[in-house]
């Protein structure tokens, strides 16, 4: 008898695991991805090829898609675009679509997307500046890398950015390939611009610019330098422009160079070729001008800048310390390019101020009352939200290239898809997905209407493409006004 019992409890067990299996077979997974940046989409592609009968949106608070790509990569880095060729494929398959013109934290909040959606993938990307918090960092004349960027490409709400462009000399604090862009932009001559995509003001504002030096200053060595081989390449091949080195910068760095992995051996090698050919009498019209071991410790002026104090450091156990020594170096325009943090728009989000992302464990999304790197993976029910997930910068942090992005996206991917099949995501019901009955949203159609645009624009010119900048004519073009 007991033992019938048994079989009956496994017969009815088996019965509804079955019912579940079957259900979670014919309901589509719905899924939510919000940012339509490379973190969005490097996801959503691989989403599409490991998950049957998914159903994606992807959904950003501008009307146009690509993120980063559009907004963050240098005009004359074209190559670099061509990723959105392979996001473009990902957005017209049948089963994304492409919501543009809503916000998260205005338009909806995570808990309504929890409702609507069996998964929600957080991939929004860091918008905001990291400060040096010094004195004087809000002078006049003291931009971020990130204001400048998003001028020259045209980002909405840049337009009217004024970077003071009249003196002679621009300080970038910061060593990374954002300030590397920043300084070669400057640098560059307008008549190679204007075969690229940059924004037609700020093509006009760098034609009458009168910068003619840039220094780039960083608070560790060369050794430690963010910057890449191709970004330097660049910079030394720079028509009339002539990179300056500090011999005392370099001491000890040669010696170093056995020790070193390949691909830091091969840009300090590269660093030091160009500090032995540097001409001690440099006549070309610009001048590019790596700085290191320095840390900005004052901006120097009244109503605008007109030079920055620098403590000197020397490097201890790979860091820098500072020696107490001073040195102050003039300037016309300061540019901190320090690196970004993410905002938090939900109040329900488990979100970590200091480090400026979303509290997550390789992706899944820890319960707002935990935090700390002890939480483990064990106990899905107790340590994470369930279903929902945050990949790209605003889970780790602005670090990397958008190879960075697509790898840490596609591992966030492939754990979303394991949890769908584990069941540890449970598709036990259809979900409606966002309401957009009333909403002025701009669909991918409407895209393809401003991307249109934009090219003929651009065509016009000579240029690949002249960009939309305001968002009032986004829209009024995506409704074929």
């Amino acid at each position: 008898m007991q033992h019938t019992t048994q079989v009956l409890k496994l017969l009815k067990t088996g019965s509804r695991l079955q019912r579940v299996a079957s259900s979670s077979a014919t309901v589509q997974k719905r899924i939510c991805i919000i940012g339509a940046g490379p973190a969005g989409f490097y996801a959503a592609q691989y989403i599409l090829k490991h998950l049957d009968d998914s159903q994606i949106d992807i959904v950003d608070k501008l009307p146009v898609p690509f993120g980063l790509v559009r907004f963050g990569v240098a005009p004359d880095h074209p190559e670099v675009k061509n990723v959105i060729n392979t996001f473009t494929k990902t957005a017209e398959n049948s089963r994304v679509r492409f919501i543009g013109n809503l916000s998260l934290g205005t338009d909806f909040t995570v808990e309504e997307l929890r409702a609507k959606y069996h998964a929600v993938l957080l991939t929004y990307g860091a918008e905001k500046d990291r400060k040096l918090n010094i004195p004087n960092e809000t002078l006049r004349n003291v931009i971020s890398a990130r204001e400048f960027v998003a001028w020259y490409n045209g980002l909405p709400g840049f337009e009217n950015f004024s970077p003071d462009l009249s003196g002679n000399t621009l300080t970038i604090l910061g060593q990374g390939n954002v300030a590397m862009d920043v300084a070669r932009i400057v640098l560059s001559s307008v008549d190679e611009l204007k075969k690229t995509d940059i924004t037609e003001y700020a093509l006009e504002a760098l034609s009458r610019s009168k910068i003619k030096k840039v220094l780039l200053v960083g608070r560790r060595g060369p050794l430690q330098a963010a910057f890449t081989i191709k970004e330097l390449r660049e910079m030394l091949k720079l028509p009339n422009c002539c990179t300056t080195w500090r011999m005392n910068d370099f001491r000890n760095v040669a010696e170093a160079l056995p020790e070193l992995q390949r691909p830091k051996k091969r840009i300090t090698e590269l660093m030091l070729k160009s500090l032995s050919e540097q001409s001690t009498s440099p006549s070309s019209v610009g001048s590019f001008l790596p700085i290191f071991y320095r840390s900005p410790v004052k901006v120097i002026g009244s109503d605008r800048v007109h030079s920055v104090e620098y403590t000197i450091n020397n490097l201890v156990d790979n860091r820098a310390v500072p020696t107490g020594q001073k040195e102050s170096i003039e300037t016309d325009l300061v540019c901190r390019s320090i690196g970004y943090i993410s905002t938090n728009v939900d109040k329900d989000l488990n979100f970590d101020d200091h480090k400026g992302c979303i509290s997550n464990v390789a992706g899944r999304v820890l319960k707002k009352s935990l935090t700390g790197s002890d939480q483990t993976i064990d106990d899905i029910e107790d340590k994470f939200e369930k279903g929902l997930y945050t990949s790209g910068w605003l889970a780790t942090g602005p670090t990397g290239v958008i190879l960075s992005t697509m790898n840490n996206s596609f591992g966030v991917a492939d754990l979303i898809c394991k949890d769908f099949h584990n069941n540890v995501v449970r598709v036990t019901e259809a979900k409606p997905g966002l309401e957009l009955a009333g909403r002025q949203v701009v669909s991918w159609n409407g895209w393809k209407a401003i991307d249109k645009e934009e090219r003929r624009r651009g065509a016009d010119r000579g240029k690949p493409r002249e960009k939309v900048v305001r968002l009032d004519e986004m829209l009024r073009i995506a409704e074929g006004k």
